[in-house]
């Protein structure tokens, strides 16, 4: 089968005195039902089966390895509202939860089907849940549901005791469900039906037509998104508009559910800000004077009253805090690891670290969802990646803590692996952080494969956890490594701020030098190196085989976004208005100029390349499926040797990927099995 060849149709782009030539344009279609667009990407399917139709012994094989290590059942930590206990169960051979619950003082211990989600997936390809929400007297559940993978949900109500849905359904949403205190209302956000830009608040009474629902709030600012939330002590519903720099949020007291909005603080450029609201005191998380955020109190909404809460680590990075009846709990990231404090509210200086019974060199800790405050009890979630999700509860007044669940994996056990943490020096002098894991048994200087995997975007952090599909790498001899390059969080803003905008090839350059200087050390072997990265990841994959096309054998770009300069001056996709703060707006030349350099789609040249996989979503809302589609279109055209050239659309799903317990591992097996192929020379 020859390799599909996409047909060349001129789209001329003319931005700032310059033109590009872009022949592949043909391949966007905004409605999804061009037949040659679906009929290309098919072709691109099929060519994936046949070129991998040898390795579907392997396939299967790590398909099966992976999915016999997730247990036949799981059930989440149980949790007490009101009357009842509510628990989500996986129940054998089941891709979707089913939700349980009980009276919280039955002694016969006996649970109720509520909803069995199976049955709701069971009519569509792909299905995700959003929100299950249920109403403060227990007698409702409000759902929310994507049955098309774009992140556009819609909310469903259920009749808990009298088994029946009720006629509503509100469609264009957001995930997020907030009840009123009476069960008679929720307040939900409505997406923008071409950007889905989440701009408007909504409040729905439950029994009649989303045509009668009221507006509660618009966001003007297209480069402004929204959440909704509830406080912890319940008293204010939280409407939070957001960018990537700046912050505002309206309260709408609970108990005056007719009453307008009301600003807590206003919006200021580059002042980012989240509150809380319990013990009659409003706790706000702001980087107004410490850029990595400092935690303040007041029981009012004058900034002018605002007090220090908290005593502040210095090079540590304010990430989360709940609060509790006398505790507060704080989640920092202090050189690149998560740690957890709690203070006291009546004496800050009255402070405990949370101690974790760890030697893992690196790890991850998380604040989980504590339903009340009351009790003074943290559950709180710990993992490495040699460790599986551990979750514990901690009695913060006398410092007892137990586990109440661990994954059990089948045939692991975590002494046969080790993890290391390494800072590693680049070109300017800067350490970047790197995370690896290997399997002892393999490990040897100079001759393991080795998968790296970047993201570096956003702020966001990518935590060095333990992940069930690595187990496959692992235990044939691959190390697996994690570079925490600039542009993400690992560091605080400063780290963001080194890897976005004008500085944003220092992620790319971090990436590549720290690569070398890790087979400088013996750290994998030259002519088995493997690269992997999605989304903004994927735009590090594509810039970094256009800069070093020879470091790597093989790569594979996860819903790349590749077309920057094209996808960021089109304010009609969605995303990009919000972006501009990350990538910058091409209208303006610095910009423009800067995103030239690096932009992978237009630096494309006649060259060898590495063996490239490239996948993506037919219904991605993020990165538009056509941008991996046109790349592959022009590294087909323009490369110069026959390494393998791969693109693999799911027709069915979006940014992430299949839906389901199971089924989400098809694709991950279908990635893995091309590496470990090409690391075997079997393709």
């Amino acid at each position: 089968m020859k390799e599909p060849v996409a047909k060349k149709i001129l789209h001329k782009r003319i931005l700032h005195g310059e033109k590009f030539f872009d022949y592949y344009h043909w391949l966007r279609d905004d409605k999804r039902d061009n037949i040659n667009v679906i009929k290309y990407l098919e072709h691109e399917n099929n060519y994936v089966k046949h070129i991998l139709t040898s390795q579907n012994n392997l396939k299967n094989l790590i398909f099966k390895e992976i999915t016999d290590r997730i247990p036949l059942v799981d059930f989440s930590i149980p949790y007490i509202k009101g009357n009842y206990c509510y628990q989500i169960r996986y129940e054998y051979g089941n891709e979707y939860p089913i939700c349980y619950r009980k009276l919280a003082n039955d002694k016969n211990n006996k649970w109720f089907l509520i909803i069995d989600t199976n049955q709701r997936a069971s009519i569509n390809e792909f299905y995700s849940i959003g929100s299950l929400s249920f109403s403060p007297d227990n007698v409702l559940l409000a759902i929310s549901e994507d049955f098309v993978s774009r992140l556009q949900y819609t909310i469903k109500f259920f009749n808990i005791s009298g088994n029946y849905w009720y006629v509503e359904t509100l469609y264009n949403t957001s995930s997020e469900i907030v009840w009123d205190k009476n069960s008679r209302m929720i307040f939900y956000i409505k997406n923008h039906s071409k950007t889905l830009r989440s701009y408007q608040i909504w409040c729905h009474r439950i029994g009649t037509l989303q045509s009668q629902d009221i507006i509660i709030y618009e966001e003007q600012d297209e480069s402004f998104y929204l959440t909704i939330s509830k406080t912890t002590s319940e008293r204010f519903i939280l409407i939070c508009s957001y960018s990537n720099t700046t912050t505002e949020i309206r309260l709408i007291d609970n108990y005056f559910t007719n009453k307008y909005p009301e600003i807590f603080l206003s919006r200021s450029d580059n002042h980012k800000y989240s509150i809380d609201h319990y013990n009659n005191k409003f706790v706000i998380c702001s980087n107004r004077i410490r850029e990595n955020f400092n935690l303040y109190y007041t029981e009012n909404m004058r900034e002018s009253n605002w007090k220090d809460l908290i005593n502040i680590n210095e090079d540590a990075n304010l990430e989360n805090f709940q609060l509790f009846l006398d505790w507060i709990v704080v989640e920092e990231k202090q050189h690149g690891l998560t740690n957890l404090r709690q203070i006291s509210w009546k004496n800050k200086n009255i402070e405990k670290s949370i101690k974790i019974n760890s030697n893992d060199p690196i790890y991850n800790i998380w604040l989980e969802h504590n339903y009340t405050p009351l009790n003074n009890k943290l559950i709180y979630g710990y993992s490495s990646m040699t460790t599986p999700n551990t979750i514990f509860e901690l009695n913060m007044d006398t410092g007892n803590q137990m586990v109440l669940k661990q994954i059990k994996i089948k045939n692991f056990n975590s002494c046969n692996y080790k993890s290391e943490y390494r800072l590693i020096p680049v070109r300017d002098g800067t350490k970047i952080p790197v995370s690896l894991v290997y399997n002892r048994k393999y490990h040897k200087l100079n001759k393991n494969p080795a998968l790296i995997y970047g993201y570096g975007a956003y702020g966001n952090s990518i935590d060095s956890d333990f992940c069930i599909s690595r187990l496959s790498l692992l235990d044939r001899g691959f190390i697996y490594i994690i570079i925490h390059i600039r542009g993400g969080g690992e560091l605080g803003q400063k780290w963001h701020d080194s890897g976005k905008l004008l500085n944003k090839m220092n992620s790319f350059t971090d990436f590549i030098d720290v690569t070398n200087h890790l087979l400088s050390l013996g750290i994998g072997k030259k002519d088995k190196l493997y690269a992997m990265g999605g989304s903004a990841g994927g735009l590090l994959i594509g810039t970094v085989i256009n800069l070093a096309p020879k470091l790597f054998h093989g790569v594979i770009a996860q819903v790349p976004f590749v077309d920057v300069i094209t996808t960021m001056l089109d304010n009609s996709i969605p995303l990009t208005t919000n972006e501009y703060n990350e990538w910058g707006n091409p209208e303006y030349i610095d910009f423009y100029n800067y995103m030239k350099k690096y932009s992978p789609y237009d630096n494309v040249e006649a060259k060898d390349y590495p063996n490239i996989f490239v996948t993506s979503g037919f219904y991605d809302s993020q990165v538009q499926y056509w941008e991996p589609a046109k790349w592959v279109a022009k590294l087909r055209e323009l490369k110069t040797n026959k390494n393998l050239l791969l693109l693999s659309t799911d027709m069915n799903a979006g940014h992430s990927g299949k839906s389901g317990r199971y089924e989400k591992y098809k694709s991950i097996s279908l990635e893995l099995t091309f590496i470990i192929a090409l690391s075997k020379n079997f393709l």
